[in-house]
């Protein structure tokens, strides 16, 4: 006998196989009869999302119809036929994965707003349904747009559907008891349908997520990232995170993939080749790819765990190939993702591997196990990888010149070189051999590291290839920053110098500044001979050592009879300063693009002078790998070189030069854009990992403003070709000019490339400050708001009492981080641009914050006197909480416009100098006075 249950299942199935129908016939086929074939591309998705939407509608529909059937059969027979018959029971996972379908082609077409687009594109046909359309939908009015009609329609039918789904499968349960042989399968097909409504409340929420995230972005972002298949799960704007060294302005964690968007530059990683790397604390942990490692940073616990959970979460269904069900994360454990996977990269940073693809197994981040390494030149090897190097038996095959035929060397490898035993294979040609000569085989034995000759003309390495890092071996200030000769600073001796810093004991005191004359490393603590000269005049002449224990050791003579050395000469020294002039270093780079100018810029001439292949542009902007590794919109490849001469004519005008050059210099493809690149690329191989050292901040500060100069003296030059082509002769520039572009025009742009390595010296410079700064902070936020103003003695009628909003259990002694908060907030800005005029701009806000607040407080205008803006602005310096605000004022300080010195400006970076200075003085006087509150005496 059937339960009443069961004709309420039949009555619903009905009524949705009826909404369903209707749904086809009044909204989706008109949606793609309305819609005609789009010439753009984003359309054409559009109209290829609704047609999968219109395909998983109907199979929705013929489930529904099926499980009717079943109904009906069951509830004319229910003699013969059992409960277990139902299609919603004996196949209830085959429902829900077409329930599943339909939902996600929805949520698709949600993502891109494509029901808002085909309502706007047929505005009149749609509003002439308007009242069809809000008659599908129960219990809403009709006021809202066409296209959320068309989301709501489209969704709202099915969620009710689903809802009395479970709730009538429990009825069932419930009334058949506990010992009924389709007991199960009734508890089973509630919890899965149950489970689908979590399901599809948890990716409905990632979908509009997803369509608000675009429009945050630009045109240009949007249009790169802008993907159906794409879910957002985490963005910084919500919790923000830090990402060193990249120092990423936002970070976008998709279902699919991670994505850093820094200046110009938008990275995406591929989260199936994705490792997480807890760190040492709560507020930290890394991240491994093929080619990079950074680490996410957080302000709390709390948002550490976030982010590790989710992105580890995100990996996981990444390497699964599907989406979690019932709902992302619903277990409360933290997964654990294999450390060995399968998958296939093409390598994009500079080195052996560039430009080959690895197919293979993989282990935190490197080619391990066995896989396939092919080159675009034709060269592959098969075998067995460790640690991203080619390690055990492994076949390589090396391109002849005639077509297919491969020199092969079947052989043993040790960390990346032949070694051991092996054949080396030529057809064709004869080679000295110990047997099988004629066939042109060769065998032999090799021993790691040498190599037989010519064998694949690559180079392997037993470090991890990591970005340009094998370029500073080779470039000129690369050298200078592993060692450099002449006379140096204090903490530096001549002769061969150890990885160890020198603590000088007895005689020089810890206190002495001396320095030192000759050649040392990075750590600069002398191991051999030398000679010290101390500021007296006095000079050490013998053996250094560091001994077994600290402090230096010494076997020599001291000199007492020198008269002292100039000042001039001595003070200031950095490493390698004099030694290797701005003017003349990178002369390998620029040299090419010089000669390119001379020449007239021939076209014939681009590829060999400039190093890019340009008949393979095309292809580029095709390809994936392209969105992901370039910084330039897929439309804005450069053409011939004749068409950049005419562009570069057509924007001469103040604004239009700004626009061009910004888009000249972020496409790789572009002459100028080229020549930045390989800057980039030196200065990191020369500034980053090893090369990070305090001692070459002003070398690397001076090496950037140098790079911008030759970058306007590049676009001048191209400029000038462009006029010759015309008849037309180019205007001289005078000092003057050209300063005021390169500072105000062209290192603006610039320094975004550069800005990475170049903040991570001024960390390291001014650590010890900023560490001091630190302690004052953490010592000044105990003091609630009324007491931080009167310890900083802030005159009591500026306070912002009106502000604080009180609780009936508080009281104004007990509130925090509640005056001056839009300050506050204004000020934290500073550290989102890398723009020095923007910085300031954003100090210059924090001013007029301070100002409007205290006129607020006073009820007229008023402006503050130096002597009430200080203490103001170190309260405000103190909430901000800034990390590593000295670093950030050296940069802003080095890097701003000259015109600005003496200006306004000027003047606030001063006043925030000083807060700076104070905070740090703050650290001694509060502990001095952990146990009362003297704010004079303190102050």
């Amino acid at each position: 006998m059937c339960s009443p249950e069961e004709g309420a299942l039949l009555r619903q199935e009905e009524v949705f196989s009826t909404t369903l129908a209707r749904i086809n016939t009044l909204v989706l086929q008109p949606l793609l009869l309305t819609t005609p074939e789009p010439s753009d591309p984003r359309d054409r998705e559009c109209l290829r999302l609704l047609q999968q939407l219109h395909r998983s509608s109907q199979q929705l529909w013929e489930v529904t119809e099926e499980s009717l059937h079943s109904l009906r059969e069951r509830l004319r027979h229910p003699d013969s036929v059992g409960l277990e018959s139902l299609l919603l029971l004996r196949n209830a996972d085959h429902v829900l994965q077409v329930h599943m379908e339909y939902f996600e082609s929805y949520t698709s077409c949600v993502v891109v707003q494509a029901f808002q687009k085909a309502a706007k594109r047929r505005s009149e046909y749609w509003r002439g349904q308007r009242k069809t359309l809000w008659q599908l939908l129960s219990g809403m009015g009709s006021e809202g747009s066409m296209g959320t009609a068309l989301v709501q329609v489209l969704r709202q039918p099915l969620a009710h559907h689903l809802q009395q789904y479970v709730l009538l499968l429990l009825s069932l349960g419930d009334t058949i008891g506990e010992h009924h042989p389709a007991r199960e399968l009734v508890v089973h097909a509630a919890t899965l349908f149950g489970n689908l409504q979590s399901f599809m409340r948890q990716a409905l929420d990632q979908a509009v997520a997803t369509q608000a995230l675009w429009h945050t972005l630009g045109s240009r972002l949007r249009d790169m990232l802008c993907i159906p298949a794409h879910r957002l799960l985490q963005d910084s704007k919500d919790i923000p995170v830090t990402v060193a060294p990249l120092r990423a302005e936002r970070v976008l964690l998709f279902d699919d993939a991670l994505v850093l968007l820094q200046g110009h530059n938008v990275h995406t990683f591929d989260l199936k080749l994705l490792w997480v790397d807890p760190g040492q604390d709560e507020y930290t942990f890394h991240l491994l790819t093929p080619e990079e490692e950074f680490s996410f940073c957080t302000k709390d616990p709390q948002s550490q765990a976030v982010w590790q959970w989710k992105v580890t979460q995100a990996v996981c269904q990444a390497l699964r190939g599907k989406k979690d069900f019932p709902v992302l994360g619903a277990g409360l454990e933290l997964p654990e993702p294999p450390a060995c996977r399968c998958g296939a990269y093409t390598f994009r940073g500079e080195g052996r591997l560039c430009q080959a693809t690895y197919e293979g197994e993989w282990c935190q981040g490197r080619p391990h196990g066995k896989g396939t390494l092919k080159w675009p030149d034709g060269r592959n090897h098969v075998g067995n990888f460790c640690q991203g190097l080619e390690h055990g038996f492994g076949i390589h095959l090396v391109p002849q010149v005639c077509e297919d035929k491969f020199d092969c060397y079947k052989c043993h490898w040790w960390e990346g070189s032949m070694c051991g035993y092996g054949i080396c294979t030529a057809p064709m040609r004869y080679t000295r051999a110990t047997s099988r000569q004629a066939c042109g085989t060769d065998l032999g034995s090799w021993r790691a590291p040498h190599r037989p000759p010519s064998p694949a003309g690559t180079q392997a390495t037993g470090s991890r290839a990591r970005g340009a890092a094998t370029v500073s071996r080779r470039t000129e200030i690369g050298a200078s920053a592993m060692s450099a000769c002449g006379r140096l600073t204090s903490g530096m001796a001549p002769g061969s110098w150890s990885h160890r810093r020198v603590s000088a004991t007895r005689a020089p005191s810890r206190r002495t500044r001396w320095w030192a004359q000759g050649s040392s490393s990075l750590k600069m603590t002398p191991c051999t001979k030398g000679k010290i000269t101390f500021p007296n005049g006095f000079t050490l002449e013998g053996s250094f050592d560091s001994g077994t224990g600290s402090g230096l050791h010494t076997q020599g003579v001291l000199d007492t009879g020198a008269l002292p050395p100039d000042p001039s000469s001595t003070c200031k020294r950095q490493l390698g300063l004099g030694a290797f002039p701005v003017e003349s270093r990178w002369q390998g780079v620029y040299g090419p693009f010089r000669d390119f100018v001379r020449a007239g810029c021939p076209g014939d001439l681009q590829e060999a002078l400039l190093g890019f292949h340009v008949q393979s542009s095309k292809v580029l902007r095709k390809s994936q790998e392209y969105l992901c590794c370039e910084r330039t919109h897929p439309e804005d490849g450069t053409g011939s070189i004749e068409d950049i001469l005419e562009e570069v004519l057509r924007h001469r005008e103040p604004k239009a030069l700004q626009q061009y050059l910004g888009k000249a210099l972020s496409n790789s493809l572009h002459p100028l854009g080229k020549l930045l690149r390989t800057l980039m690329l030196t200065f990191q191989a020369t500034y980053a990992g090893v090369g990070a050292n305090k001692h070459l901040q002003g070398m690397a500060q001076e090496e950037v403003k140098q790079h911008a100069r030759e970058l306007w003296v590049a676009y001048r030059g191209l400029l000038q070709v462009a006029l010759q082509r015309k008849g037309q002769t180019l205007e001289d520039e005078d000092v003057e000019t050209r300063d005021l572009q390169v500072h105000g025009l062209v290192l603006p742009l610039v320094l975004p490339s550069f800005h990475s390595e170049l903040f991570t010296l001024y960390l390291l410079l001014h650590e010890r400050e900023d560490s001091l700064y630190s302690q004052g902070i953490t010592n000044l936020s105990l003091f609630p708001d009324t007491k931080l103003l009167e310890f900083l003695e802030v005159q009591k009628h500026l306070w912002p009492l009106k502000d604080l909003t009180l609780t009936t259990n508080q009281r104004y002694s007990l509130v925090r981080d509640k005056c001056f908060l839009s300050a506050t907030e204004c000020l934290q800005k500073i550290i989102t641009t890398m723009d020095p005029r923007e910085k300031l701009e954003v100090l210059e806000k924090t001013y007029g914050e301070i100002e409007a607040t205290v006129s607020r407080v006073l009820g007229r205008e008023h402006k503050l006197p130096m002597d009430d803006l200080l203490p103001l602005l170190i309260y405000v310096a103190a909430r901000a909480r800034i990390q590593h605000l000295g670093a950030e004022i050296h940069l802003i300080r080095d890097m701003m416009d000259p015109i600005h010195t003496g200006g306004l400006y000027d003047f606030l970076l001063t006043a925030l100098e000083s807060c700076y200075e104070h905070i740090q003085k703050e650290d001694m006087r509060l502990h001095r006075f952990p146990g009362c509150w003297e704010p004079r005496e303190a102050w």
